[in-house]
């Protein structure tokens, strides 16, 4: 069937925004109006003329309300085959009358686990009667049309007024649609069961449900094509939920550069003021300071070079001074948790710059789980949400580290926490000297790491790089001690690694030889 004229339709909706306005249209085109409970009382205080699902089924609605749509002459006049005689002939026979339209949402499931609500109150709100109405209208939609989302009501409503009925076009989309949102219900219900009721890590199926947002201009390349998801259930605020106040459309390489760069920069959220510089997912320039002004200089100065079209992230509300010194470069997205007007006045003259507002900058320590495609599957594993217990740090040379290295120690190993491996970074004075991330091999890192310290000294004026006089981080054990000899050549008097190598003692005897201090943390932190 390709076009149907509507005689009766089903309401029965949680949401009741703008139900009134569309039974209003339905009546006006002679649509017999049935609906249930609280959405009936609201369509007759409206003044529209309604018949209650009992009289409909010869049923009350019975069990505070759970046993109401549940019912052959609901179900038959949602499911029958037009054209097939002998749905025909069962439908005359038991009473059944068809139902051409059936507008539902569902028990708001996710917004009571929200706000908090006890068990019994989350339990009985799992709807039962609406989805069962959903999916027997979604699969008839040869001739049923099923409208789950308040946002269509108008184009429904256009879709009557057009031609007196609905299109099979129309119906096939709104059919898809309402499976989308069983599927989402069901999966949030799955969840709350699994994470929630059940205390499982990695339940046995894995149901995740997310949501369209923006669809993206192209991909990581001009030839992929790319969209944003947003999860259904609750999440963290992050990039994804940020505002965009100006500039172009974001890229896909736009969201996962600013994503990393919020995910460092939050691990200061209670810090003093800091700036990430990140290229390409690795930080190139990190730093703290007395102001952002301070700390966006430090920062740049690490890697000046690396940093032009790169992403801006700090922890602070972004001011007039500091976003003058971003603008002076090119930068492709700055986030912040606010923005006085004067930054944004400053940023509006740079039309293509994207400056997002995060709010509350998300927990670093939070829990939950990340989600990696490989070809046929998933791999799904908890956060690094590791955090650097310093009463557990164990110095393993005999020279301890002052109070300055351990927290210049302390400030590289966060940073090397957000650095691809392998991962080495020198850091002095609360800001990052030399980044090496991503090389097959630590040494190479190391030498890379300390080469780019030398470059921006270089760049700078400086005497001599900040390496000099430095605290290294690696991300890993070093398992020969050429790395740590290259990072001594580099400077470093510190070192932070994780320990675990079967040459430790080689390591440790070669940083006691070199007059260093340096402490295990008995945990890495890989980034791939």
């Amino acid at each position: 069937m390709d076009h149907v004229i509507a005689q009766r339709a089903l309401l029965s909706v949680s949401d009741k925004s703008g139900i009134v306005d569309l039974a209003t249209a339905l009546s006006r085109h002679g649509v017999e109006l049935v609906s249930t409970g609280g959405t009936a009382a609201a369509l007759r205080d409206a003044g529209l003329t309604v018949r209650d699902i009992s009289d409909l089924t010869g049923f009350p609605e019975m069990m505070d309300g759970r046993v109401k749509t549940l019912h052959p002459i609901v179900h038959g006049g949602l499911l029958a085959v037009r054209d097939n005689a002998e749905h025909v002939a069962s439908m005359q026979e038991h009473g059944i009358g068809a139902i051409d339209i059936v507008v539902v949402n569902l028990y708001p499931f996710e917004a009571t686990v929200a706000k908090g609500a006890d068990r019994d109150t989350i339990i009985e709100n799992i709807d039962i009667g609406g989805p069962s109405m959903v999916r027997s209208a979604a699969k008839n939609h040869d001739a049923v049309a099923i409208v789950t989302d308040p946002a269509d009501y108008a184009a429904l409503i256009a879709e009557l007024d057009a031609n007196g009925g609905t299109s099979l076009a129309t119906r096939r989309r709104f059919a898809a649609k309402a499976y989308a949102a069983t599927a989402a219900y069901d999966s949030a219900i799955a969840q709350w069961f699994a994470f929630a009721d059940q205390g499982q890590a990695f339940p046995d199926t894995l149901p995740l449900a997310f949501t369209r947002g923006a669809e993206l201009r192209y991909g990581e390349n001009p030839h992929q094509s790319a969209s944003l998801y947003i999860p259904r259930g609750p999440a963290a605020r992050g990039i994804a939920q940020a505002e965009q106040v100006q500039g172009k459309a974001l890229s896909y390489n736009n969201y996962n550069d600013a994503d990393a760069a919020l995910e460092l920069v939050s691990e200061f959220r209670d810090g003093p003021p800091t700036v990430v510089i990140v290229k390409h997912a690795n930080p190139c320039g990190v730093a703290t300071g007395n102001t952002l002004i301070e700390a966006y200089q430090a920062a740049l100065a690490c890697d000046s070079v690396s940093a032009f079209g790169g992403i801006i992230a700090v922890n602070r509300p972004l001011d007039g001074e500091t976003a003058r010194a971003i603008s002076g470069i090119f930068t492709e997205v700055v986030a912040a948790p606010d923005a006085d007007d004067e930054a944004k006045a400053v940023f509006a003259a740079k039309k293509n710059l994207r400056l997002l507002l995060t709010g509350e900058l998300p927990d670093p320590a939070r829990g939950g789980l990340t989600v990696k495609t490989i070809a046929g599957g998933l791999l799904v594993q908890s956060r690094d949400a590791g955090n650097l217990d310093q009463a557990e740090l164990k110095v393993v040379t005999k020279r301890q580290p002052t109070d300055q290295e351990l927290a210049d120690c302390r400030f590289a190993w966060t940073v090397a926490k957000h650095v691809k491996s392998n991962a080495i970074v020198y850091a002095r004075g609360g800001s990052t000297a030399g980044i090496g991330a991503g090389q097959m091999n630590r040494l190479e890192s190391a030498r890379i790491a300390a080469w780019k310290a030398k470059d921006a000294a270089d760049k700078a004026g400086w005497s001599q790089a900040r390496t000099i006089g430095s605290a290294v981080a690696s991300d890993a054990f070093f398992p020969f001690a050429d790395g740590l000899l290259a990072a001594v050549e580099a400077g470093a008097t510190a070192v932070i690694q994780p320990g675990g190598s079967i040459r430790d003692e080689e390591v440790i005897a070669a940083a006691n030889d070199a007059g260093l201090a340096m402490v295990f943390t008995g945990m890495r932190h890989f980034r791939h």
